[in-house]
């Protein structure tokens, strides 16, 4: 099917060529995110075909725009984006979720503190001893999902290739995903640099590769017997704990909430780097101690 091929009428099912369409998203965007936007074009895209939206003027707003997304996504390839924008006008869509005033303030008010955060960690760890390493590793790095099962397979393949001092500089303990950006450099999320222990690296990179972020949460939900997933929450409490140890410039950098050009101008020299890699691994000590044993 080529995009713009699909005649449609409001009162008869459309057959998509979700394979196809896949392929279509695939020339612009990443795997991960392809089969997101897909998976969601599937659910609603009826709302898309019949010209109704009432469904999607109900959902949270926390799911909206994810779904305004992916249907803005599948017009496009149908052909049917001047309907799609007509249809988010008519029934007075957003395309913004929260305020950001509204999410300062249920963070303010967020009853989960931190130690739950570890205790979860410690849980998946106990039911899924494969993934020890990966979670101490998002623990201490505070990559997004996406990045560090990215992070996590690039250190296998490169130790297997004897090519590691590629990716990660022993005498810094550091790795440089910015060597990466096709990996690490997307749109409006970034990755620059992570401390890592030898010790840790090593340990990774003796393990097997996954095939992606959601076989990790798979591997939680299959046994995890109602146990949720807390990999978003893993960051902030990272974040949170780098507090006492970095300045708010220095965590924005180390999570990627800074420019290329900003990175480029202030954070790499070699002296800042190595003042900050002292203050990094205090913290990394201090999470590490958190998610080991009883403690």
């Amino acid at each position: 099917m080529n995009p713009g091929s699909l005649a449609w009428k409001s009162n008869i099912k459309q057959e998509v060529d979700w394979k196809d369409f896949h392929s279509w998203m695939l020339k612009t965007c990443r795997p991960e995110h392809c089969r997101v936007v897909v998976t969601q074009a599937k659910k609603y895209c009826l709302c898309l075909l019949n010209h109704d939206f009432s469904e999607i003027t109900i959902l949270k707003e926390t799911t909206r725009p994810n779904a305004m997304k992916s249907l803005s996504a599948l017009s496009k390839y149908l052909g049917m984006h001047e309907d799609f924008k007509l249809l988010v006008k008519n029934y007075s869509l957003k395309w913004t979720g929260r305020s950001a005033e509204d999410l300062i303030v249920d963070r303010i008010t967020k009853v989960q503190n931190s130690n739950e955060i570890f205790e979860w960690i410690k849980q998946v760890k106990h039911i899924r001893p494969e993934l020890c390493e990966f979670m101490d590793f998002m623990a201490i790095t505070g990559l997004r999902l996406v990045e560090a099962v990215a992070s996590y397979n690039l250190i296998i393949k490169l130790s297997r290739e004897d090519r590691l001092n590629e990716y990660y500089v022993y005498e810094k303990g550091v790795l440089e995903h910015f060597r990466f950006k096709e990996v690490f450099f997307r749109k409006s999320k970034k990755a620059f640099l992570s401390f890592v222990s030898i010790d840790m690296v090593h340990k990774i990179g003796e393990k097997k590769p996954f095939s992606s972020c959601f076989y990790v949460q798979n591997l939680i939900r299959n046994k995890g017997k109602g146990l949720k997933l807390h990999f978003g929450d893993i960051r902030e409490v990272n974040g949170t704990l780098l507090t006492k140890y970095l300045k708010d410039n220095e965590i924005d950098f180390l999570h990627g909430r800074v420019t290329s050009s900003v990175f480029m101008k202030n954070y790499f020299n070699p002296s800042l780097i190595s003042d900050l890699k002292v203050r990094a691994f205090k913290a990394s000590d201090e999470i590490e101690a958190k998610i080991q044993g009883n403690s």
